[in-house]
């Protein structure tokens, strides 16, 4: 079996191309696509197949997927790019790599995504049966891209296609915990944010890749326990904004997800069910 993952130095795809090599048996290899190959040292030396190019030319995507029988699409264009970028990563490169894995015959696509897909609360933990209301001034066309990548590659026929919709990624030095206080602080101290560690999101990419009757499924990956705005100042060593007790969240249920349907179908289970754990193993 031969693997290629995409995004490999992003913040998630440089935490779990060592883990998938560290999975792989006899006659299993990992390749991964990088823009720039001195970046890609450091799979090179842990055993991984380096391919140098860029995700939205279609040469590249070609070579990159050559004889692989997996796909794990990790890339992403995140907050602070021009929307253009974003639609042209998340969007048509991914559907581009999608139907260049068609064509060379792989047999499983793994497209990592977004619980923001789902947009506003439902008054419950969201689910994967939920409409998804991509959109918001906040993530500017992230979510709206990723939503219609996920619909697009999940209609292209012959491709086996699976979803991974993550929520908020942290930890082994991962500094978006420390930029969540970006907009936290503009929070009400109860308001909420589900969390996963970057160990899960190993995990649940993982389980998605190898589980044989998954094609067109979709699942959440989060942990046990959403934090309060008050938890990621503590957790920061930050004290609390002036009035920040005295605001109301305006939407207690937004983002909230289940893993209800990744635990009974795929056996996922967080190895950091809440962040707190995660900090006490010096995982953060």
């Amino acid at each position: 079996m031969l693997t290629l993952v995409t995004g490999t130095t992003g913040q998630i795809g440089r935490r779990f191309v060592p883990r998938l090599l560290a999975q792989t048996g006899p006659g299993e290899k990992v390749r991964i696509l990088v823009r720039d190959a001195a970046r890609a040292e450091r799979f090179a030396e842990l055993g991984a197949e380096v391919v140098t190019g860029d995700l939205r030319d279609a040469e590249a995507l070609g070579k990159a997927v050559a004889g692989a029988d997996a796909v794990v699409n990790v890339a992403a264009s995140f907050r602070g790019v021009p929307d253009e970028e974003a639609w042209a990563v998340n969007r048509d490169a991914a559907v581009a790599l999608g139907h260049a894995a068609r064509t060379a015959g792989v047999q499983r696509f793994v497209q990592v995504s977004t619980g923001l897909v789902y947009g506003l609360g439902r008054g419950r933990p969201l689910t994967e049966d939920d409409e998804i209301r991509p959109g918001g001034e906040m993530w500017g066309a992230y979510t709206e891209s990723k939503a219609a990548a996920e619909q697009e590659l999940l209609a292209l026929d012959g491709l086996d296609v699976r979803i991974a919709r993550l929520v908020f990624v942290y930890g082994e030095g991962d500094p978006h915990l420390a930029q969540s206080l970006r907009w936290a602080g503009g929070w009400a101290s109860a308001q909420r944010l589900q969390m996963v560690h970057h160990a899960d999101v190993a995990q649940g990419l993982l389980r998605l890749l190898y589980a044989p009757g998954a094609a067109g499924r979709i699942y959440n990956i989060a942990d046990d326990a959403p934090v309060t705005a008050l938890d990621l100042h503590q957790l920061n060593g930050v004290d609390l904004p002036a009035g920040m007790a005295d605001r109301t969240d305006p939407d207690p249920w937004s983002g909230i997800t289940s893993t209800r349907r990744v635990r009974r179908e795929l056996g996922y289970r967080p190895l950091y069910p809440t962040v707190w754990a995660a900090r006490d193993a010096g995982a953060l």
